[in-house]
C-alpha cells in the first residue's frame, strides 16, 4: 500500500511527466521517427541511455518516497523528467504508465554462474554449469504462465494512482529478442565455447538447435496465451532504437491478438565479436534467422563488430536496424550498408571518461555522420558505466552531438 506521503510525490511527478508528453516537440519526435524507421531520407536521430551511469545522475538513494515499491515508481518517473531536462536527444517521453503482466517462466533447468569481482563493479569470470554433453540432460524448455492476480494488482494500482493524470495501459511481451549465444556461453563458458567450434562443432550445434527450438516454443506459447503486445510504439528495439513505425502492425491485425508478424524482434551474438563471418553465421546466425523470419520488422547486433558480417546480416528476414559497434569501421559499414538497413551508430562510451575535449568529441562525432552520409544514420549513446560523477557530460555531449548533427 503507497501511503498518502507517496502517493502526492508521485502524482506530482506524474503531472510533468504528462506535462512533457503532450508537448508538440514530442510529437514531432515521433513523426521524426516514424520517417527514421521507415528508412526515409531526413537527418540523424540521437538517442541517450546513461544505463550504469544512472547511478551518478539519478542516484536511487536521493528518492524521497518512504516505500520500496513507491521509490521505484518515483525513480521511473524522474529519469523520465531528467532525460527531457537534461538531453539534447531525440528521446521521446510519453504521457503514460505501463504495467507489465506479471508472466512467469519455470526456465531452462540450469542456470548461468559466474565467480564475481571482489571490487564493485568489476568484470566476473565465467563458472561454466555444463562441462559434458551429458549434463544437457538436465536443460528443458521453458513453460509460461501468467499471474492474473498479481497483474490485477498491479493494473488496480496504477489506475488509483494515475488514471487522471497518465494513460495507464496492460502490456505482455513487447520486446523481443534472442541471445542464443549469450544464453549457451553463460552455461557453458566462453572459452569453453570457442574451443567447442573447433573441436566438438557437433555439440555446439546440438546446443543452438535445443536453444532455436526452446525460444520457438516460448513464442508459440505467447501466441497461445495470447501474450503479445505490439511494440510499433516508444518500445526500447534491438540493441538501441525504439519502435516507432506505421508499418506495423501487418495486414489483417485482429485488436484482440497480436502476431509475430505485428512486431519488431531482434537478435545479437556479441560472444562472437572475435569469431570471423563464416563460424559466426554457422554457429549463432543461422539459427537466429529461423527464429527472426516470422516478425514484421527486425533488428539485430549489439557490440560485436559487423563490418565484414553486413553481406550476411543483410540476409536476416526482415532486417531494418544494424547495430555499428564503436569498434567498427564507419566508412566500409556505411559503404555497404547504404539506404539497406538503419546504421545504428554507437558512439564509443569512453569520451565520457578522462578529460574532456570538446574539439576532439566533435571531430569524432563528425567523421561518423559525414561518413554515413546517404545511410539512415542513428547515434546511441549507451554502455556508460561511469561518467566520474560528472553528469553535466552527458548534457555537454548531447549538445555537441546536435550541433554536429543540425551542421550535417
Amino acid at each position: 500500500m503507497i501511503v498518502n506521503k507517496d502517493r502526492a510525490i508521485l502524482r506530482d511527478l506524474a503531472r510533468r511527466v504528462a506535462e512533457i508528453g503532450a508537448l508538440p516537440q514530442m510529437e514531432d519526435r515521433r513523426r521524426e521517427w516514424k520517417r527514421h524507421n521507415a528508412l526515409k531520407p531526413g537527418r540523424p536521430m540521437m538517442l541517450v541511455f546513461p544505463e550504469g551511469s544512472w547511478e551518478e545522475l539519478l542516484p536511487y538513494g536521493t528518492m524521497t518516497c518512504e516505500d520500496a515499491r513507491a521509490r521505484q515508481i518515483e525513480w521511473d518517473l524522474r529519469h523520465r523528467i531528467y532525460t527531457f531536462e537534461h538531453f539534447a536527444g531525440d528521446n521521446v517521453v510519453d504521457g503514460e504508465w505501463v504495467v507489465h503482466m506479471a508472466i512467469r517462466s519455470s526456465g531452462w533447468g540450469l542456470d548461468a554462474r559466474h565467480q564475481d569481482s571482489p571490487r564493485a563493479r568489476g568484470a566476473w569470470k565465467f563458472d561454466p554449469v555444463i562441462r559434458t554433453p551429458a549434463d544437457m540432460k538436465k536443460l528443458h524448455s521453458p513453460e509460461i504462465t501468467v499471474d492474473e492476480d498479481a497483474t490485477q494488482a498491479a493494473l488496480t494500482e496504477a489506475r488509483e494512482l494515475f488514471a487522471d493524470i497518465l494513460e495507464v495501459k496492460l502490456k505482455g511481451v513487447s520486446h523481443i529478442g534472442f541471445h542464443l549465444m549469450n544464453h549457451w556461453t553463460g552455461l557453458r563458458g566462453l572459452e569453453e565455447t570457442m574451443m567447442d567450434m573447433c573441436e566438438n562443432p557437433g555439440w555446439l550445434h546440438d546446443a543452438m538447435a535445443f536453444l532455436e527450438e526452446g525460444n520457438r516454443r516460448l513464442i508459440e506459447q505467447y501466441v497461445d496465451l495470447n501474450l503479445l503486445s505490439l511494440n510499433n510504439d516508444n518500445t526500447y528495439h534491438s540493441s538501441g532504437g525504439n519502435g516507432w513505425t506505421d508499418e506495423l502492425p501487418a495486414p489483417g491485425f485482429d485488436p484482440a491478438r497480436v502476431r509475430p508478424c505485428d512486431m519488431w524482434a531482434s537478435a545479437e551474438a556479441q560472444e562472437l565479436a572475435q569469431v570471423g563471418p563464416r563460424m559466426h553465421v554457422e554457429f549463432s546466425m543461422q539459427y537466429e534467422k529461423r527464429l527472426l523470419e516470422p516478425f514484421g520488422l527486425t533488428g539485430y547486433g549489439c557490440c560485436e563488430v559487423l563490418t565484414d558480417k553486413l553481406d550476411d546480416v543483410l540476409t536476416i528476414p526482415h532486417i531494418r536496424r544494424i547495430s555499428i559497434a564503436p569498434m567498427a569501421d564507419v566508412e566500409r559499414s556505411a559503404e555497404r550498408l547504404g539506404r539497406a538497413a538503419i546504421f545504428s551508430w554507437k558512439p564509443d562510451p569512453a569520451m565520457l571518461i578522462g578529460e574532456q575535449d570538446d574539439e576532439r568529441l566533435r571531430s569524432y562525432l563528425r567523421h561518423a555522420v559525414r561518413a554515413t552520409h546517404g545511410c539512415v544514420m542513428e547515434m546511441i549513446l549507451k554502455d556508460t558505466h561511469t561518467c566520474e560523477h560528472h553528469p553535466e557530460r552527458f548534457d555537454r555531449w548531447t549538445q555537441i552531438a546536435r550541433q554536429v548533427i543540425e551542421e550535417g
